[in-house]
């Protein structure tokens, strides 16, 4: 029986290892690892750009809540997909990079070889949590396992894998998988502790992030025994939607910072308390947290803010744990009207532009129930980031915090809708941003995926026009020209719509879109009122 390669050893164990998708351009540095993709069962999705592979992977990854792999080609592959790597340690997306290398005797030589660069290792090191180089066919398997090790054990974000020319082709034995599944165990004295700190207060409220979207009901549960206000950071949008008690405001607005300095004791619920969300307008400071008490699985998060209590795991079961340990009866702080009044007060605050442009992400919520909402960095994600209250946990993410990647939100909503074919997919992006990734378009077309792609057409860079303007520099370079979209569109082969900025004509063209059940561009022209449709 001839042995397994190398190539299809992995794809083995990726299968193995509960992976169902990959993205991928092959190039003839990766031939080898795709020798045994076809028949694996594997499902293989062709971006048109490697940096659209890692994205693809990152919205694939927070979609389903597993690993987004990626294979790119050595050199360029590899390079095009450190941004997107960037973004997924911004995030803790757990994401797996697979790529070539040159042949292990050229390595670190600088003869030219094709696609070569002095230290490939030595850069995926830059932004991946693990980087592992497969010397020898016997290493793939423990390469393997500690690639995987963050995904399950701590807190996630992209690993690196680098096999060799001369090495993928070789001979491999299957190895056994060893899984790493172990999270840090909830210290009981720490839940004891906090139970009473929290049982003494009189005027809680609750931070969640990213590490809180699986929480669920118990964390709703936890706010009503607490009578507190939860604030939701971006990545922890769509957690108790419309409940008295949801503020779903950025704690960078000064409502919200009110709201947080008026608490006597704040409990911090997988958050690395990141400038992007509680500092986004570069003031300096943040607010003030008394008696605050930290929940996280990652040490180096916890080590980062002084905190009066600190407690290392798994939110949701920190939640179950605190549940048991305070008493059954709510303490009565009127958690419900000072949940009310920061609401009020923050979407007062974001002024008469973004809240109309919140109408809009509220007219499209309701016009397609529990969808995805994934975004680029453009004026409407700006204005959700800073007020929007979605329907659905882990439905309204972007890359506008965090590392902040341009292009983005096309290959992203791609990965989403592969996750979730029934979930309603919609991009929310710009019309600069757009062309970052337009022609991601046609991988949802050659998937036949339901994704609507919204272009804001504000003809430019206008929310950085806008910001140029406020300090007195003179605007330069913000306004590159769109393009026809709906030509775009039909070189595509998909429908085409423009509405203007009106809450009730985007629902309206999102139901249409959503009806076709096929992906579709909605332009939305917010420069004057759209033109006869043909």
């Amino acid at each position: 029986m001839t042995k397994a390669t190398v190539g299809e050893a992995l794809v083995a164990e990726l299968k193995a290892r509960g992976v169902n998708c990959v993205f991928g351009i092959p190039g003839v540095h990766t031939v080898e690892l795709y020798r045994g993709l076809a028949a694996s069962g594997i499902r293989h999705v062709t971006p048109r750009h490697e940096q659209g592979a890692g994205f693809m992977a990152d919205g694939y990854a927070r979609t389903s809540g597993r690993p987004g792999v990626a294979f790119v080609i050595t050199g360029p592959g590899l390079t095009n997909t450190l941004t997107p790597m960037a973004q997924a340690r911004a995030e803790s997306v757990p994401m797996l990079v697979v790529s070539g290398v040159n042949a292990s005797s050229t390595l670190g030589k600088g003869h030219g070889h094709l696609h070569e660069l002095p230290d490939q290792h030595a850069l995926a090191k830059t932004v991946a949590l693990v980087s592992e180089h497969v010397a020898r066919p016997e290493e793939l398997s423990t390469a393997l396992d500690r690639a995987f090790a963050p995904f399950s054990s701590g807190r996630p974000g992209p690993a690196h894998i680098q096999i060799p020319l001369d090495v993928a082709g070789n001979g491999a034995e299957a190895s056994p998988i060893v899984e790493d599944t172990a999270t840090p165990a909830l210290d009981p004295a720490l839940i004891t502790e906090a139970a009473a700190r929290l049982s003494a207060a009189r005027q809680v409220v609750i931070l969640t992030g990213g590490g809180a979207k699986t929480a669920g009901a118990d964390l709703q549960a936890l706010a009503e025994r607490l009578d507190a206000p939860v604030v939701q950071t971006v990545n922890a949008r769509g957690l108790m939607h419309g409940h008295p008690l949801t503020v779903p405001a950025s704690p960078s607005l000064q409502a919200v910072r009110d709201l947080i300095e008026g608490a006597d004791c704040v409990l911090a619920l997988g958050t690395e308390l990141g400038p992007t969300d509680y500092d986004m307008y570069a003031t300096g400071t943040a607010a003030a947290m008394k008696g605050l008490i930290r929940v996280d699985i990652c040490p180096e998060q916890l080590d980062r803010h002084e905190a009066a209590l600190a407690i290392q795991g798994r939110v949701d079961e920190a939640i179950s744990a605190l549940l048991s340990a305070l008493p059954g009866t709510p303490t009565q702080s009127q958690g419900a009207a000072r949940a009310e009044h920061a609401r009020a007060a923050a979407f007062e605050e974001i002024g008469p532009d973004y809240r109309a442009q919140v109408e809009v992400l509220n007219a499209m919520r309701n016009a397609v129930p529990n969808a995805l909402m994934i975004g680029d960095s453009t004026q409407p994600i700006y204005a959700g980031n800073l007020y929007y209250d979605h329907d659905r946990a882990g439905g309204w993410f972007n890359a506008a915090t965090g590392y902040g990647a341009l292009g983005y939100g096309i290959p992203a909503a791609i990965g989403g809708a592969l996750a979730a074919p029934d979930a309603p997919v919609v991009c929310i992006a710009g019309d600069g941003g757009a062309q970052f990734s337009l022609p991601e378009i046609m991988a949802a077309v050659d998937e036949n995926l339901s994704v609507t792609f919204m272009i804001w057409n504000n003809r430019g860079y206008g929310e950085i026009a806008t910001s140029m303007e406020a300090v007195n520099v003179p605007v330069v370079g913000c306004d590159p020209t769109p393009p026809d979209f709906a030509a775009t569109a039909q070189s595509f082969g998909i429908p085409y719509t423009r509405v203007p900025m009106e809450p009730q004509a985007v629902a309206a063209a999102l139901r249409e879109a959503r009806r076709r059940n096929a992906p579709s561009i909605l332009e939305i022209d917010i420069t004057g009122p759209a033109p006869d449709q043909e």
